[in-house]
C-alpha cells in the first residue's frame, strides 16, 4: 500500500512540473523581443517616441529606434526595406509608393492625430496681430522680393525679417509650400532650413523679428519661447488650437499625421505588430499629451479591424 501512495505521488509530483514547464515554457514563448526600427518625420517623431517609451516599459526586450531624417529622408529608408515603420507629416508620394512596390514592400497608411501647421514669431514682436494666407504667400514664394516687415503691411516696421523653416525632407516643407504657394517645392532659397524643429525654435528664439513655421506640438512645447500668428484664410483670423484643428477651422494648414507600417514586418516580427496594435489602442490616451489632436475613437478602431490586429 506504502508503495502505491509513494507511486501515485511520484506520478503526481511528474505531472505539475510538466504543466508548470509547460506554462512556463509558453510564457517566455510569448514574450517579445527583437528590434523595431522607425524614421520619418520629426512633426510625428514625439507621438511615436511618447508610444515607443510606453511600450518599451511593458515589454522590455524590444529594441526600438525613432529617428528624425523627415518625412522624405524616412520614405528613402523604408521604401528600401530599412526600416519597419515611417513617420510621416504628408502622404507618400507615387515614386515613393512605387520604389516600395519594386523592392517587394507592401505598406499599409495609418492615420495616427491631426496637426495644425503653425506660423510663429519671436515672444517680443508686438505687432504682428495675424497674417492672411496672401501675405505669407508674398512672404515665403520662391522670387519673394520681401525684405523687410514693411514690405508685408503698412505700418508695420523697417526691420528685416529672419526666416525659419524646415528644410525639402520634411512633410512640413512639402504641405506648407503646396497648400500657401500652390506647389510642393516652391519657396525662397533665402531662409534658415532644419529637419530638427528644436533648431528652427532656438532660431525664432533669438531673432527679435523672426519669422517660422513648424508643427503645432513644438510650439505647444514652446509657448514661453515663441507666439503663434492667427491666420485668415478669408473667414477672419483663426489661431490653431485643438478645436479649431479638429474642425478644420484653422484651415489650410491643418491636416493629418501619418504612420506607414510595412505589412511584411507586422507578418514577420510580433514585436512590430504588437507596438502598432499598442499605438493605435493607446492613442487617445498619448496624443494629446504630445500636444497633438486625437482623431475620433471609432477611426481608430476602423484602422485596428483593416489591419487584422482587432
Amino acid at each position: 500500500m506504502k508503495k502505491i501512495l509513494a507511486l501515485v505521488m511520484a506520478i503526481a509530483v511528474l505531472s505539475t512540473s510538466a504543466y508548470a514547464g509547460l506554462f512556463f515554457k509558453k510564457k517566455e514563448t510569448n514574450k517579445l523581443s527583437g528590434e523595431i526600427v522607425i524614421d520619418g518625420s520629426s512633426t510625428v517623431y514625439p507621438i511615436t517616441e511618447a508610444m515607443a517609451e510606453e511600450f518599451r516599459a511593458e515589454n522590455r526586450d524590444v529594441r526600438i529606434s525613432v529617428g528624425v531624417s523627415g518625412s522624405g529622408g524616412g520614405f528613402k529608408k523604408f521604401t528600401v526595406g530599412t526600416t519597419d515603420i515611417s513617420d510621416a507629416s504628408r502622404p507618400i508620394k507615387d515614386k515613393e509608393a512605387k520604389q516600395a512596390k519594386e523592392n517587394g514592400i507592401e505598406f499599409a497608411e495609418v492615420v495616427v492625430a491631426y496637426d495644425g501647421l503653425s506660423v510663429l514669431v519671436n515672444k517680443d514682436n508686438d505687432f504682428v496681430d495675424y497674417l492672411t494666407v496672401e501675405e505669407l504667400n508674398k512672404i515665403w514664394k520662391s522670387g519673394s522680393t520681401v525684405k523687410y516687415w514693411s514690405d508685408v503691411r503698412e505700418g508695420w516696421p523697417k526691420e528685416e525679417i529672419e526666416l525659419y523653416g524646415p528644410g525639402p525632407d520634411s512633410g512640413t516643407f512639402d504641405y506648407f509650400t503646396e497648400e500657401i504657394n500652390g506647389e510642393g517645392g516652391n519657396i525662397r532659397s533665402d531662409y534658415t532650413p532644419s529637419e530638427d524643429d528644436n533648431v528652427l525654435v532656438q532660431g525664432i528664439f533669438g531673432e527679435k523679428y523672426s519669422l517660422g513655421f513648424m508643427g503645432f506640438a513644438y510650439y505647444y512645447e514652446n509657448k514661453d519661447k515663441m507666439k503663434v500668428v492667427p491666420i485668415d484664410n478669408g473667414n477672419g483670423p483663426v489661431e490653431p488650437n485643438h478645436d479649431t484643428i479638429m474642425s478644420n477651422k484653422y484651415a489650410p494648414l491643418s491636416r493629418p499625421l501619418f504612420i506607414y507600417v510595412s505589412k511584411n514586418a507586422i507578418n514577420e516580427k510580433p514585436q512590430v505588430k504588437a507596438f502598432v496594435k499598442f499605438y493605435l489602442e493607446n492613442a487617445m490616451d498619448i496624443v494629446p499629451e504630445t500636444g497633438y489632436v486625437t482623431l475620433p475613437k471609432e477611426k481608430y478602431d476602423e484602422q485596428l479591424s483593416k489591419l487584422g490586429l482587432k
